[in-house]
């Protein structure tokens, strides 16, 4: 067994995940680094998460310029960015989703807290949201 204590919780029926995303984490290896070596078993997200990563890094300038070229709004250009991490993101996850037979590989998603109030609302967006990502190890996050 390995002596990394992360690899260790696992052995103890934890399951690590990590609380951040970053698209520069998705494709320079570090995603990758943290689930063959780490014991990473999952990762949220959620819209803070995702005003540091994009505010904080120039590695969403590229599509939002073209985004904005093409006349999307505000909320379009979000979700687009959004969805695209996701979708990388529970891609990479899959094996780790399929070797577990779905128990480790989830990468969740958080409705908006403007639904937070909207029970109906929240259920449609979660719905959406399942289907606008189309991977089944999405996890949707429903804020209270």
């Amino acid at each position: 067994m390995s002596d990394n204590p992360l690899v260790k919780l696992h052995a103890h029926g934890q399951s690590f995940w990590y609380d951040n995303i970053r698209r520069k984490y998705l494709f320079d290896g570090t995603l990758r680094d943290l689930l063959a070596n780490d014991g990473l078993r999952g990762m949220t997200s959620n819209p803070s998460i995702f005003a540091k990563a994009i505010g904080g890094s120039d590695d969403y300038d590229e599509q939002m310029k073209a985004l904005v070229a093409a006349g999307a709004s505000v909320d379009e250009i979000y979700e687009a960015l959004v969805l695209e991490d996701i979708r990388t993101a529970c891609d990479l996850f899959a094996p780790l989703y399929a070797e577990s037979d779905g128990g480790d590989g989830y990468v969740s998603l958080e409705v908006s807290p403007l639904l937070a109030n909207d029970t109906a609302g929240t259920i449609a967006e979660a719905v959406r949201l399942f289907s606008a990502v189309d991977r089944p190890n999405l996890m949707i996050k429903v804020p209270a």
